[in-house]
């Protein structure tokens, strides 16, 4: 069997992707600075490049990788079950601040690239770049916007806010586990989410709450948006 051949079988897309992600699971734990999925895209997407291999070889077997996402994320609410007491305590103004973090999230970037003469297409394709790609993408299309890049500004967002999340909200003087998860939830999604889940489940939970609370509110949010472009 040749290498192109091989690349066909659904075993190289997971295999490739599993044992890049270890590697840099094992270099993150050296380098803190490096973000494992993120060196994990750059590994694969220079691999693929420099051998040639085409990307629907590759999806074949990361396909069959994105149908353990489903379960994934319903397994986030087993912790939300365990704080459940502390939700229910809190939930009025952990809506209220979802609810404020997605509006900011909306018009910064709205404003921003308003004041920059940003073109009308990439302008709504940024500004669901805080929830989810799939919801992310959805907007995108109810808009007339562009989905691919909606995708792309939603992933660079959530490997950012990642990254710099956390020390940026330590550095505010934000070192609650709840406020700190809320943050990264509402902000970055699921990279914040996985980021919060590494630093602790208590900041996990309320992270994993946060993006799909958000997902639903910003969706709600862009109802008058739809409306008013349409």
């Amino acid at each position: 069997m040749n290498m192109l051949a091989w690349t066909q079988q659904p075993l190289f897309g997971i295999a490739a992707t599993i044992v890049v992600y270890a590697v840099s699971r094992i270099l993150h734990v050296r380098f803190k600075w490096m973000h494992p999925i993120l060196f994990c895209s750059i590994v694969l997407i220079g691999f693929l490049t420099i051998a040639n291999v085409p990307l629907d070889h590759y999806k074949v077997g990361a396909d069959i990788l994105s149908l353990v996402l489903g379960p994934a994320t319903i397994a986030l609410g087993v912790p939300i079950y365990k704080y459940r007491h502390l939700i229910k305590k809190q939930f009025k103004a952990i809506c209220l601040s979802i609810t404020c973090g997605s509006l900011v999230g909306i018009v910064s970037v709205a404003a921003i690239m308003l004041s920059l003469d940003g073109a009308r297409e990439v302008v709504l394709s940024m500004l669901p770049k805080s929830v989810s790609s799939p919801i992310a993408v959805e907007i995108s299309k109810s808009l007339g916007a562009m989905p691919e890049l909606s995708a792309v500004f939603t992933v660079f967002t959530g490997v950012v806010g990642s990254l710099l999340g956390t020390a940026f909200l330590r550095m505010t003087g934000i070192r609650d586990e709840v406020s700190l998860g809320i943050a990264l939830g509402t902000a970055a999604h699921g990279f914040g989410t996985a980021k919060s889940l590494a630093d602790s489940e208590k900041q996990g939970t309320f992270s994993g709450l946060a993006m799909g609370l958000a997902g639903l509110i910003t969706s709600i949010l862009f109802t008058p948006i739809y409306m008013f472009f349409m």
